[in-house]
């Protein structure tokens, strides 16, 4: 069950980085409220997590699943373009993900 909550607040972490340019400096109410709320799920979430995982695990997972969730959503929402590069580069990552998860003791 950690592990499931582990992913939910990974991609919480994508959601409040996608919101983070969205609220102009927090100058825009609705996305800079989105930003705290998801913000403060992510990190209860994560804080949940490392009850039954290793910090270091738990960190390196769920900062990987935000940084590729986030980089989907970039190209998704606003149109970005992913060089081939890129793309394996951001395979690597979620190869390294899931790496991480296979080789943990918890």
């Amino acid at each position: 069950m950690s592990w499931l909550i582990l992913i939910g607040s990974g991609l919480l972490e994508a959601g409040w980085a996608t919101m983070l340019p969205r609220s102009q400096g927090f100058s825009r109410l609705g996305p800079s409220v989105a930003f705290v709320a998801l913000l403060a799920l992510s990190m209860y979430g994560l804080s949940v997590a490392t009850r039954d995982i290793p910090i270091g695990p738990a960190y390196a997972v769920w900062v990987g699943i935000g940084a590729v969730g986030t980089l989907v959503a970039d190209v998704v929402l606003n149109d970005q373009r992913m060089t081939a590069p890129q793309l394996l580069a951001v395979l690597a990552l979620v190869a390294s993900i899931v790496a991480v998860r296979v080789t943990s003791s918890s």
